[in-house]
C-alpha cells in the first residue's frame, strides 16, 4: 500500500531522506513558500532553470535570487548547504 505524503517533511520523517526526491529534500530546505508559490513550487522552479541540484550548488547568491521565489534568506540557506555538503566530501576524500 502506498502511502500519500502531503509534505516532504513528513515524508522524510516517515520513509527516510533517501525516499526523497531533490525536490522534495529542496522544499525541505527552502522551508516556506511566498504568497504565490509552495516551498515545493520554488524548488521546482530551481531545478527548472538550472537542470540539477549539482548545477545550482555552486551559483553565486544572485543567480539563485534570479529565480521566482528565491531571496537572499532563502539563497543563503542553499548556499550554506551546498558549502557544508563540499565540507563533507572533503573530510571524507582526505581520510
Amino acid at each position: 500500500m502506498r502511502e500519500n505524503h502531503k509534505h516532504p517533511g513528513g515524508k522524510l520523517r516517515r520513509l527516510g531522506p533517501s525516499h526523497c526526491k531533490d525536490k522534495e529534500l529542496l522544499a525541505i530546505i527552502i522551508n516556506s513558500g511566498t504568497k504565490n508559490l509552495s516551498a515545493e513550487q520554488i524548488a521546482e522552479k530551481l531545478l527548472d532553470k538550472f537542470g540539477t541540484v549539482y548545477n545550482f550548488s555552486g551559483k553565486m547568491l544572485k543567480e539563485l535570487m534570479e529565480v521566482e521565489g528565491i531571496g537572499a534568506v532563502k539563497a543563503t540557506q542553499l548556499a550554506a548547504v551546498f558549502e557544508l555538503t563540499k565540507r563533507i566530501i572533503r573530510h571524507i576524500e582526505s581520510e
